[in-house]
C-alpha cells in the first residue's frame, strides 16, 4: 500500500453530521470484492436524480464544477456511523479522496479508513468553521495536511490534530493489518524454527 506523508489538495464540502456507511456507499453496490469501481456510486442518493446515475444532482456539493478534482473531503460530526462496512472508505478512495477532516469519526469507519490508507483527520466544531469559510468562498485554495508534524494547514490558519501513534505509524509505512504482520517475519520464523526443535 502507498504510504502517506503529506497530503495537498483541494477540498469538497458536506456540511452534514451523522453521515452514516450506507449514504456514503448504499447496499445494492455492495457486489465487487476488489477495491476498485465503488467512486462512481459514492453518495449516489445525493449525487443523482435517477437510480440509473445519468442524472446528476446539480445542488450536490461534489458535482459542482468548483469542487472537481478535490481530494480533501470537510464534514461534520460521527461521519462513517451505521454498519461496518469497508467498501465505505474504498469508495471514498476510489472517488479520489486521500484525507477527511471531521469533527469526528464512527469508530469502526475511523480503523477502515486507517486499514486503506485514507487519513481521518479531527478537529474542533470552531476549526471546522474556519475550514467551510474558506472552502464557501474561495473554493480553489489548497489545504495541506502534515502528518509528521499532525498539522492542517489553509491559508493562515493551522491547526493540530491527534492521532494514535499506531496508526500514524501505520499510514506513514503504508501499512495495512498484513503488512504490519509482515513487519515481524524474521520473529515469526525464528519462533517457527525453536518450536520444531522443543516440539
Amino acid at each position: 500500500m502507498s504510504e502517506i506523508n503529506t497530503i495537498t489538495g483541494r477540498a469538497a464540502p458536506l456540511d452534514q453530521a451523522n453521515v452514516d456507511t450506507d449514504q456514503i456507499i448504499p447496499k445494492q453496490f455492495l457486489t465487487g470484492v476488489t477495491r476498485s469501481g465503488y467512486g462512481k456510486h459514492l453518495f449516489h442518493d445525493w449525487r443523482y436524480l435517477d437510480q440509473h446515475e445519468s442524472v446528476l444532482n446539480p445542488d450536490f456539493s461534489l458535482n459542482q464544477a468548483i469542487h472537481k478534482g478535490a481530494s480533501v473531503l470537510l464534514t461534520r460530526e460521527n461521519f462513517g456511523c451505521g454498519s461496518s462496512r469497508e467498501h465505505a472508505p474504498w469508495a471514498l478512495a476510489d472517488y479520489g479522496f486521500k484525507a477527511i477532516i471531521a469533527v469526528s469519526f464512527a469508530d469502526i469507519f475511523y480503523g477502515n479508513c486507517i486499514n486503506n490508507q485514507l487519513l481521518p483527520v479531527t478537529l474542533s466544531s470552531a476549526h471546522m468553521d474556519q475550514l467551510f469559510e474558506i472552502v464557501l468562498h474561495a473554493p480553489d485554495t489548497d489545504i495541506h495536511i502534515d502528518l509528521p508534524a499532525q498539522t492542517v494547514s489553509c491559508k493562515e490558519l493551522s491547526f493540530a490534530f491527534d492521532i494514535a501513534e499506531h496508526h500514524k505509524t501505520n499510514l506513514l509505512k503504508g501499512l495495512d493489518a498484513i503488512g504490519q504482520t509482515l513487519e515481524l517475519d524474521a520473529k515469526i520464523s525464528d519462533f517457527e524454527q525453536t518450536r520444531q526443535i522443543w516440539l
